[in-house]
């Protein structure tokens, strides 16, 4: 038919002189000879915000264009000509598959998508859970400059087979830890190159982790020359070339998050902005009878740790106080929602580390002075007393929190966590939590980075099912009753499975 209608569109793959895959694209053009590139969708479309009526369907154009989508009859418009777009549709009803089709210039793509159920409907449904998918060893597809395009296209398609109502996916997308804005967004482009044949039809919410760093990277070296010293801070101006802010640019997710640590008592500054945004890196969403709190332990993200008192800036695990607040604010919402069964929250770093980051992440190795430095000053609560505020929010002030999902660690594994898992280092001298209920944290960083190896921690007798395989977790939820299927995506084999409510 394009053919006749003398129209093509073309895959193309960009590399370097030593074979590095660089960029998957796509160009549409007409004519005889010359060709004329004509408006191309070049990123989705891409599902995102699914409702019980509706989604907001969004995709990226080469060229600014007026594009619509239609599904259930109705036509929906961009508002004026666009690259980015983020069409909202309406009206639909609630559990059922919808065609759609987007047509932009003189083109058009068909696919279809799933409306949510309504809320607290109560029937049986599956998602997924992984994160950790930055390049990874073995050539071909596992760097697409930056993103293990091999293994989360697995990972995709296994969602999709089993009928994954929606992914979770939390932090380390890409490499990262750029100093160019547009790097960033040729490695968020090739990982969205390899979800997209699936998020087509299903939403993923991403959220940000350490290598999700865009920085500003500074030198200073003496006057002989014989010493030097560098370090990062997360990139500014923070509205437009933050880690936040490019992270933002490229992901659709809720509006529903605190607005930034503005306000906080470290806040430098109250009659003007001093933080970067916290605009859909920090969100909660719901589906049919399951709620999920998506945390950010990466915000102003200052890498080099030992400068951070120089610096000042973010620690990698780190959740804020702002953000704390908002936590507890959602988690006590969400209590009292009767539609709402079970709450899992989610952020990048594991509250207990086990094999790759015990060094770091919401522990240090056991030592509880690391903590943000804002405007020379260090905050009050180290790491190890920050994450019992958390755990006092999500497990003593809940009776919903099912599960903590993290990453970071690139291995799959299971702590059970109870009021009698050791959680401090000997000779702790701050106060103690103690736990009222039991709870699990669900690592799974296996989607494609380099693996990480087991170490020994106070609450090594409580994890299990440890793995450096390539993982997907999937959560099968049937009212009040959820059982976890952990499966290698490569591979097809079940890592683990259990009851977990």
């Amino acid at each position: 038919r394009h053919q006749r209608q003398q129209k093509g569109t073309l895959g193309y793959r960009v590399t370097d002189h030593t074979g590095q895959m660089l960029y998957d694209g796509i160009v549409s053009f007409k004519g005889k000879g010359p060709f004329e590139v004509i408006p191309t969708i070049i990123e989705g479309p891409f599902i995102n915000l699914l409702t019980p009526d509706g989604a907001t369907i969004s995709f990226t154009t080469n060229q600014p264009v007026l594009a619509s989508v239609v599904v259930g009859g109705k036509t929906f418009y961009d508002a004026v000509e666009a690259t980015n777009h983020e069409i909202a549709v309406s009206g639909l009803q609630a559990a059922t598959t919808y065609p759609y089709t987007v047509r932009y210039g003189d083109l058009e793509l068909s696919f279809s998508f799933r409306t949510a159920p309504r809320p607290g409907a109560r029937k049986p449904f599956s998602f997924t859970y992984a994160s950790d998918s930055r390049a990874g060893q073995g050539g071909g597809e596992r760097n697409v400059w930056g993103s293990n395009n091999y293994i989360m296209k697995k990972i995709m398609a296994l969602g999709q087979q089993k009928k994954s109502a929606f992914m979770q996916f939390t932090g380390d997308l890409i490499n990262g830890y750029l100093v160019s804005p547009d790097n960033m967004r040729l490695q968020y482009a090739n990982w969205k190159r390899a979800i997209q044949p699936f998020t087509h039809y299903a939403p993923m919410m991403a959220a940000m982790g350490n290598h999700d760093a865009l920085m500003w990277r500074f030198m200073y070296k003496s006057p002989d020359g014989k010493d030097s010293v560098s370090f990062q801070v997360d990139r500014f101006p923070f509205e437009t070339e933050s880690a936040e802010a490019i992270f933002n640019e490229n992901f659709v997710n809720p509006h529903n998050g605190p607005d930034s640590e503005d306000g906080a008592a470290y806040d430098p500054d109250p009659n003007r902005v001093d933080f970067p945004s916290y605009k859909e890196n920090v969100f909660y969403y719901t589906y049919d009878n399951v709620a999920v709190v998506v945390m950010n332990s990466n915000y102003l993200y200052a890498p080099t740790t030992s400068r951070i008192p120089h610096t000042g800036g973010g620690l990698h695990g780190y959740i804020m106080d702002q953000q704390l607040k908002w936590l507890e604010n959602t988690i006590e919402m969400l209590e009292k929602d009767k539609n709402i069964d079970h709450i899992f929250t989610t952020q990048h770093t594991p509250c207990f580390p086990n094999g790759g980051h015990v060094r770091d992440d919401m522990w240090y190795g056991g030592n509880n002075a690391p903590r943000p430095w804002i405007g020379g000053k260090a905050f009050d609560k180290g790491i190890i007393e920050r994450r019992d505020q958390i755990l006092d929010i999500i497990v003593n002030k809940s009776t919903k929190v099912r599960a903590i999902l993290t990453g970071d660690e690139h291995n799959y594994n299971r702590l059970r966590l109870t009021p009698e898992t050791v959680i401090y280092p000997e000779n702790y001298d701050k106060p103690k939590i103690k736990l009222s209920r039991t709870v699990y944290q669900i690592n799974n960083g296996a989607a494609g980075a380099p693996y990480y190896a087991q170490e020994q921690t106070p609450w090594t007798p409580f994890v299990s099912g440890f793995t450096t395989q390539h993982a997907l977790v999937f959560f099968h939820v049937n009212k009040k009753k959820i059982e976890v299927e952990v499966i290698n995506p490569d591979t097809l084999e079940e890592v683990d499975r259990f009851r977990l409510h």
